[in-house]
C-alpha cells in the first residue's frame, strides 16, 4: 500500500500540472477563436462582453469536460492493471 501512494502522489501531482497546463491553453485557443471570428465578421458592439459569453458556453462544453480525461485515462489504467495483475 506504500508502494501505491508512492507512485499515486507524484503521479497526481504531475496530472494536475498536464491539467492546468492543458486548460489554459485550450481556453486561450478558444479566445483566439472567438477574437478571430469578431474580427473576420466585422461585428459591432461590445467585443469583450462577446468573448464573455462566448467562454461561458465554452465553460460549460463537453469539450472542457473531456479535458478531465487527463486524470481518467491514466488512473483507470493503472486501476485495471493493477486488478489484472493481482485477480486473474
Amino acid at each position: 500500500m506504500i508502494a501505491a501512494l508512492r507512485f499515486l502522489i507524484p503521479l497526481l501531482v504531475v496530472l494536475t500540472v498536464v491539467y492546468v497546463c492543458l486548460s489554459l491553453y485550450s481556453r486561450r485557443v478558444r479566445r483566439d477563436k472567438l477574437e478571430a471570428r469578431w474580427r473576420d465578421k466585422g461585428m459591432r458592439g461590445d467585443r469583450d462582453a462577446f468573448i464573455n459569453r462566448g467562454l461561458k458556453k465554452y465553460d460549460a462544453s463537453f469539450r472542457r469536460k473531456l479535458i478531465f480525461g487527463v486524470y481518467v485515462v491514466p488512473l483507470g489504467l493503472i486501476a485495471v492493471l493493477i486488478y489484472v495483475t493481482n485477480f486473474m
